[in-house]
């Protein structure tokens, strides 16, 4: 599957073809897949006529032509969701459930609840979780900008059978995305919540990058990344909130959560699918989560 040839004969659709997807998108088409990219009609314009160009860190300078469209029109092995939960039920029109017929459906979006609201629409055994880690930027329709020098996905088979998990692990994997199939549906999401959620809401509520916030606001950051680590136990899930500081520390200190990139632009925020999540869990978990309750109301989730 890692050659051209390999690749020949699938057949993908990307339902959002910004930053993560149109990242995606093109390395499946480069490794030989039939990728048919879904967005709306002045993007899907743009792309079908421009072609999409990537500038990367990982893979230089490429650029596919592209099939784009407003709305799914044949069976497709496999459906990348890579938009945001803002835009999600919208854009889920665009891939009717008749039309998907079997083919699987893999969200790349942030927090949980996403994964019910698939699964009601193209049931469990199509929907397999999820999580992608990677630094990329949409700066015009079918530009895109991948920062980072990786693009890793994780997957968990949910209630996908193992043959189509492994065909979608092998599709990514040919088209040089790191894939990982992990056992634990709830430790996957929780792995990338937990660091996420306190980056994410503390970045974008003081307007700063982590630097500034794992300074000036380090206790503040000490006790929401502990307390996000509590809702993950008490959901059923590994937590190490001392291996998650470290990151932070790691971090570039100028580096900004996508959601502050959102905010600074002027663009909807994820504050539900990202802090409201964490809250919701807390509820089901009986747990308290007073930290995040106030940065999610402060932001206006």
């Amino acid at each position: 599957m890692g050659t051209t040839s390999g690749q020949a004969g699938q057949r993908a659709a990307v339902l959002g073809p910004g930053g993560v997807g149109g990242l995606v998108g093109a390395l499946l088409a480069r490794s030989g897949v039939d990728v048919t990219f879904l967005a709306g009609d002045a993007t899907a314009a743009a792309l079908t006529e421009h072609g999409v160009h990537v500038r990367s860190r990982q893979v230089g300078e490429l650029h596919v032509p592209a099939r784009a469209a407003t709305r799914l029109d044949g069976a497709v092995d496999v459906v990348l969701v890579a938009v945001k939960q803002t835009a999600l039920d919208a854009a889920l029109d665009r891939v009717p459930p008749e039309v998907l017929g079997d083919g699987v459906v893999v969200p790349f979006l942030n927090g949980l609840d996403h994964l019910d609201v698939l699964r009601a629409r193209y049931g469990a055994e199509r929907v397999l979780p999820a999580t992608i880690r990677v630094e990329s930027t949409r700066v015009a329709p079918g530009e895109i900008e991948h920062t980072s020098a990786f693009v890793d996905v994780d997957l968990a088979p949910g209630g996908v059978a193992p043959e189509r998990v492994e065909a979608v692990r092998a599709l990514l994997e040919g088209a040089g995305i790191s894939t990982t199939v992990h056992a634990d549906e709830t430790a996957l999401m929780w792995a990338k919540l937990g660091f996420l959620a306190p980056f994410a809401l503390l970045t974008t509520t003081y307007r700063a990058p982590i630097g500034e916030v794992r300074t000036v606001h380090r206790a503040e950051l000490e006790a929401l990344v502990r307390e996000v680590a509590s809702v993950a136990a008490a959901s059923g899930a590994p937590s190490d909130p001392d291996r998650t500081l470290t990151f932070y520390d790691r971090f570039a200190p100028e580096a900004k959560s996508s959601m502050l990139r959102d905010a600074e632009a002027g663009r909807p925020l994820e504050v539900d699918a990202i802090g409201g999540a964490i809250v919701r869990a807390a509820d089901r978990a009986g747990v308290d989560a007073p930290l995040t309750r106030a940065l999610v109301a402060g932001l206006g989730g």
